[in-house]
């Protein structure tokens, strides 16, 4: 296959060739020499979208992972973590790794909303059979990452995958949203987490959380809590950018995590 840059940039040369001489004065070639970058920049992002739009839920990520796990021995409680951008970067080796030497699986994809979660939950959760899913979730939906969502139609999609995880026996732990802040703001003109992230919204899916848990039998895993200041906002020492843990969050929730997972085994 031809390199997508490549053919973007044989469409720019073609361009500047397919001119009469007349037409490539020095100005000319100027502008169309200057057109070029933009073009090949444009272009590349309208390819990247395109491969979204063909996996929006991105079900590829984790495939060829998925093919590979075996199916868990009967005794082992395999705990699935369904999830955005926290649960995917704490597999990294930065933040002391992911539960070594317990049978669990990261299932997380960076960015992403409870719908992309709810098309992905069979085949990255289901399938793995699982003892135990822990779902961490909504603040990309609260944010708008794949369009404006109300508490109510995240509540529907959190409520949902819990479903199909009764439906196949397997032990729901919600997790709160964890709480954000605005101490590691990089400019003026940079939009605050707190108002992508409106902590009023926050709190309200996580009451709704809360009560849904203790109303169908679920484990409510409360990581807000724990990681809050006085204010009431993210711990600034928990994360570089007002949003993610860094090791010290990791370290907060992962006691806590498996906490959540032993009440649900019980």
């Amino acid at each position: 296959m031809v390199p997508r840059v490549l053919i973007v940039t044989v469409m720019c040369l073609a361009v500047v060739h397919a001119q009469s001489p007349a037409a490539q004065a020095p100005a000319a070639t100027s502008a169309t020499s200057a057109t070029c970058p933009e073009m090949a920049t444009a272009l590349t992002a309208v390819m990247r979208n395109d491969v979204r739009l063909r996996d929006w839920s991105n079900l590829a990520r984790y495939r060829e992972a998925n093919h590979a796990l075996s199916t868990p021995a009967t005794r082992d409680a395999r705990v699935v973590f369904m999830g955005d951008s926290i649960t995917d970067a704490w597999q990294q080796p930065r933040y002391g790794g992911f539960f070594p030497g317990k049978p669990y699986v990261d299932r997380g994809i960076s960015g992403q909303t409870t719908p992309q979660m709810l098309v992905r939950f069979r085949p990255d959760v289901v399938d793995l059979k699982p003892k135990v899913v822990v779902i961490l979730a909504g603040t990309n939906d609260i944010a708008g990452n794949t369009g404006p969502m109300t508490n109510e139609e995240i509540e529907g999609n959190l409520a949902s995958m819990s479903e199909l995880a009764d439906a196949n026996r397997i032990r729901v732990v919600l997790a709160s949203v964890t709480p954000v802040s605005a101490y590691h703001v990089a400019s003026a003109s940079a939009v605050p987490q707190t108002t992508a992230r409106p902590m009023a919204r926050i709190h309200a899916l996580n009451e709704w959380l809360k009560a849904y848990a203790a109303a169908h039998g679920a484990v409510y895993l409360d990581y807000f809590s724990a990681m809050t200041d006085p204010s009431g906002l993210l711990r600034a020492e928990l994360s570089e950018d007002d949003l993610h843990p860094n090791a010290k969050g990791y370290a907060i929730m992962a006691p806590l995590a498996e906490a959540a997972i032993t009440r649900a085994l019980k």
